[in-house]
């Protein structure tokens, strides 16, 4: 990385809290193929494992499965479920938390919920039941659990603690006992009732030190007789806490500092959490700052020093961008990318909405259907705006849409949505519709709207039927663009106004995403039919 690149990473707030309170892993699947080339790569795999915008990962394993969760902050449903046998080829299978319902700012409903809600949480599965728990904190009051029987769901809510358990990692030790590391800086432990709804011992365990600054991102395990607490210093370092106790003494080392990372551009890989494979083999699960992208899950190889403290595999001082594939069956899973057709009634979990939808107004099965749910002229504040995550390091996103329904004032259409955001649509008005492709769509840094956008090309909708289309280009760095095209057949494109700069800052945390909308400016009453929707790579 060079020296300005790596200046801009280490300049980041040492907390994430501080700035609101003051796949690529196996061989590219084509958007034809419904599977991983999993087969294919029997000797290596690539970094990151997954390109795709999933933070804050923690990964268990539960027999010889693998589970993976990650922050999803205001979209729902939230705190995504991901299955892997291998490690590397990773797939869908739910949400641990259902829908966003703490407080009219997840609804849209006089107030926003951006880059709140849900943030670093973890998961654990508990044997003696054979359950799955959730464990994270909101809005800096309080914590929610949520559990299951089935990772996939359905989850339900189990308890609310009044406590924050900030940056929390949950271990069910051997005794059955559930522990909760959490905290910035200052790390704290909490033991919960053997229920898990109340908390009956808090102790702070530790202090950072003032030459490392902050640690956070806690995860914690219980490896070989001894308590581990794996810390990250944002956005560059990872470290881990180790005792004989949960409740300490911890001594504390240095896992990596300023090592680089996988993906040219990108920052160091740092948080996540370590698992182990039904053999005995240690891995490391990262993120790696790579915006406009977000941040891609890395896998590395750990080994353990004789007096137990792990240490990352490099490649010639770094993090790997190969590394041999596991010493597991590679296994296919359905591809994270692809073709959706919505022809079930509920949503395939690679779909989450812009804050909480109102399900009076959409429906699925045959097409999916989206009803205006918002009078607004503010895309930020429009209800039902269903996003997909991008694949890196570039894809295309087209979607298919009957414009039948719409009523005079609709907007609706495929937009890049960040805190800056663009699009290509439609525009109903005075009786006739129109292709808009619209820019300036702007937040400032309390995530208020700054701008609703300015026309930069019209053209005219022939036919019942238009095909919308953005390419992205996703690599980590400053300058990087989204294109906008139509059709009128689904087979020839024409592009539409001009190139689209992605907003390369990190301080909203989530990555662009593809996100189909529609919202009324004058009066509820209108939909849009969405027949089919594409992402596809290069």
């Amino acid at each position: 990385m060079s020296t300005p690149e790596r200046r801009t990473w280490l300049t980041q707030p040492s907390t994430r809290r501080a700035v609101l309170v003051g796949g690529a892993g196996a061989l590219a699947a084509t958007a034809l193929n419904p599977f991983t080339g999993a087969e294919a790569q029997q000797s290596t795999y690539a970094n990151p494992v997954v390109w795709q915008d999933f933070a804050d990962v923690e990964v268990i394993r539960v027999g010889d499965v693998f589970y993976m969760t990650a922050s999803t902050m205001h979209y729902s449903p939230g705190a995504p479920v991901l299955r892997s046998w291998d490690l590397v080829n990773w797939e869908f299978i739910g949400h641990s938390v259902p829908s966003l319902d703490f407080g009219a700012k997840y609804d849209l409903n006089g107030a926003r919920g951006y880059v709140r809600g849900i943030w670093a949480s973890t998961i654990a599965h508990r044997p003696s039941q054979n359950r799955y728990y959730w464990l994270g904190q909101i809005d800096f009051a309080r914590s929610y659990m949520y559990t299951a029987t089935n990772p996939a769901g359905p989850w339900t809510r189990h308890a609310e603690l009044p406590r924050a358990y900030y940056d929390a990692g949950m271990l069910v030790d051997s005794d059955d006992t559930i522990y909760v590391a959490y905290g910035n800086t200052q790390i704290s432990v909490a033991q919960l009732s053997a229920d898990g709804r109340t908390e009956v011992r808090n102790q702070q365990v530790f202090t950072t030190p003032s030459n490392i600054g902050t640690l956070e991102g806690a995860r914690f395990y219980k490896i070989n007789g001894s308590y581990y607490i794996f810390l990250t210093r944002p956005a560059n370092g990872q470290y881990i806490l180790k005792s004989a106790s949960p409740w300490g003494p911890y001594q504390l080392r240095q896992v990596l500092l300023d090592m680089r990372g996988p993906i040219s551009g990108g920052g160091v890989p740092h948080q996540g959490g370590l698992v182990s494979t039904p053999n005995g083999a240690w891995y490391y699960m990262a993120f790696v700052d790579a915006y406009p992208g977000g941040r891609m899950p890395a896998l590395a190889p750990i080994t353990w020093t004789g007096d137990g403290w792990p240490q990352v595999t490099t490649v010639n001082g770094a993090w790997g961008a190969t590394y041999p594939f596991p010493n597991l069956a590679p296994r296919p899973v359905p591809s994270l990318i692809g073709t959706d057709e919505f022809t079930a009634a509920t949503l395939a979990p690679k779909w989450e909405w812009n804050h909480d939808p109102d399900n009076t107004k959409w429906s699925s099965g045959s097409g999916l259907r989206l009803q205006t749910a918002t009078v607004t002229g503010d895309l930020y504040w429009a209800r039902n705006t269903l996003t997909h995550r991008i694949q890196g390091p570039s894809s295309t996103a087209t979607v298919e849409i009957d414009p039948a329904a719409m009523a005079n004032g609709d907007r609706a259409g495929l937009a890049m949505l960040r805190d800056a955001s663009a699009w290509i649509g439609l525009r109903r008005d005075n009786g006739v519709t129109r292709i808009s492709m619209t820019d300036s769509l702007t937040m400032d840094a309390n995530w208020n709207t700054t701008g609703t956008g300015v026309e930069r090309a019209s053209a005219e909708l022939c036919g019942d039927r238009v095909w919308l289309r953005v390419a992205a280009d996703i690599r980590p760095g400053t300058g990087r663009q989204a294109t906008f095209s139509y059709s009128t057949d689904g087979t020839t494109f024409a592009r539409l106004g001009p190139a689209f700069t992605l907003n390369s800052n990190w301080t909203f945390f989530m990555g662009y995403r593809f996100a189909v909308f529609n919202y009324a400016t004058q009066a509820l009453g209108g939909a849009i039919t969405v027949r089919r929707f594409t992402v596809s790579t290069p």
